[in-house]
């Protein structure tokens, strides 16, 4: 997936995971867009957020 990090957050998108390459001071997400999986999930368990990249990763 081929995500860009910008300066500016997701209205309405909450993030808590400080290892996460997009998150952003006061639990913001910083990628330009999104990808949750997968497609027929059923629970909260099941979902997982495709976008995320490990900080040690960049």
């Amino acid at each position: 997936m081929d995500i860009k990090k910008t300066q500016h957050h997701l209205p309405g998108v909450k993030c808590t995971v400080n290892t996460c390459y997009y998150n952003d001071t006061g639990n913001h997400c910083n990628a330009e867009k999104i990808e949750v999986n997968p497609m027929n999930a059923r629970t909260i368990e099941e979902t997982d957020c495709a976008t995320f990249e490990h900080k040690d990763m960049h």
